[in-house]
């Protein structure tokens, strides 16, 4: 006899899920608060549907924090899988300079979404939309909300693919919190994660640099350094260059009030190398034009220096040179959470065994954004996402 399975949410998750388990041993049924799956994975896919990335499995794995936790879900389907099976299933990819995945040239993310609905619609999957999970009753029978109505669901199985709190506005609230807090599960607030960060630059500064990007700069928190670029905002600093330091920076926030924050304007060369093709014989009609054809320093660099470093260091060449080697800034707070890509919080991580079952609640899976644990951008969010899904239905249909 079939067991049910009741998975909630219709995001990427649940997608994977029903593109996985075995109706011939499952009746799946995903419940979905919104009139339409994975609306959040479209308003993702708005600047173009980054589906995970191509760089060597071993470093992938590190990229998360913590990364043990993943470990085996991501070695069940690594990054490399993940492209297969979407070539396998008709979805051609491609990787750009980044080295980040795209869905070919011309498909749109409608397309993608509407492949992997139909496919999970073919694996005999149903889909029930407008029902929003209200929590548990006193035998953990699922609460419903639909139209007004409430009902109550009975599942042999259950998978929670609820998603995190950031992009409100597509149904990730994380208002679920409670309904785990009252069955004694432990969780942790939701805070921002690869958002902006505030700087307070004087205004003088903003009304030159804002907009601007800083490239090809090396910035670091604590012990933790990243390659990349950032964008100048009135608020402060956002950008793929900065989003992977967000657990470092979120606990200096957290114990210190300020997280302080170093750039490495010219991380290619040296200190020495620096001083040598500044003492070359000077070009341009000051100093700054010097600076600027030399070292290839940006017009935003250069306001940035200027900004943070005094007239006197600025025409001290060694002390000019521990600047742009090394640059501090403070961040005094994240973005609100609603304008942030991605959350930290959730379902602690203790609270469940290395195959995401509840500790506490046998028979109930948690994966997903609604986990504890950070994700860069560029494709490792989504990427856990199918990893942790395509690793859960492998095992129950094994089961």
């Amino acid at each position: 006899m079939k067991k049910t399975i009741a998975i909630i949410g219709a995001g990427p998750c649940a997608l994977m899920l029903g593109n996985t388990l075995d109706p011939t041993k499952f009746d799946i049924h995903i419940y979905e608060k919104n009139a339409s799956a994975a609306r959040k994975f479209l308003v993702a896919g708005d600047g173009g549907l980054n589906l995970t990335h191509s760089e060597n499995p071993v470093q992938f794995l590190r990229r998360y924090t913590p990364a043990l936790f993943l470990k085996k879900a991501f070695d069940h389907f690594t990054n490399h899988d993940f492209i297969n099976w979407l070539t396998a299933n008709g979805l051609e990819t491609f990787v750009g300079s980044s080295g980040r995945v795209f869905p070919k040239k011309g498909i749109k993310p409608i397309e993608v979404l509407n492949l992997l609905v139909q496919k999970a619609k073919n694996n005999q999957v149903q889909f029930y939309f407008e029902q929003e999970w209200k929590g548990f009753d006193e035998e953990n029978n699922l609460l419903f909300e639909h139209k007004g109505q409430q009902k109550t669901i009975k599942a042999d199985l259950v998978i929670f693919c609820l998603g995190g709190a950031s992009w409100p506005v597509t149904g990730s609230t994380g208002t679920w919190l409670n309904y785990f807090k009252n069955k004694n599960i432990a969780t942790k607030t939701f805070l921002a994660s690869n958002c902006a960060f505030q700087i307070n630059w004087e205004a003088s500064f903003i009304k030159k640099a804002e907009g601007k990007v800083l490239k090809n700069c090396k910035i670091t928190c604590g012990s933790k350094s990243h390659l990349g670029e950032v964008v100048i905002t009135k608020f402060g600093m956002e950008g793929s260059g900065i989003y992977p330091l967000s657990p470092e920076i979120r606990e200096q926030l957290k114990v210190n009030g300020l997280a302080e924050i170093q750039l490495d304007l010219k991380p290619n060369l040296s200190a020495e190398k620096i001083l040598e093709k500044l003492n070359a014989t000077k070009s341009g009609s000051n100093f700054t034009q010097h600076l600027k054809t030399q070292l290839n320093l940006s017009e935003a660099q250069i306001f940035l220096l200027k900004q943070y470093v005094s007239k006197e260091d600025f025409l001290d060449l060694p002390k000019l040179i521990a600047h742009i080697k090394c640059l501090q800034l403070s961040i005094t707070a994240l973005a609100p959470i609603e304008d942030a890509i991605s959350s930290v919080g959730g379902i602690s991580l203790e609270e469940v065994d290395e195959n995401y079952e509840l500790k506490k609640m046998p028979r109930h899976f948690v994966i997903g954004e609604m986990l504890d644990y950070d994700a860069p951008t560029g494709g490792y969010l989504l990427q856990a996402c199918f990893s942790m899904a395509k690793y859960v239905g492998d095992l129950l249909n094994k089961r």
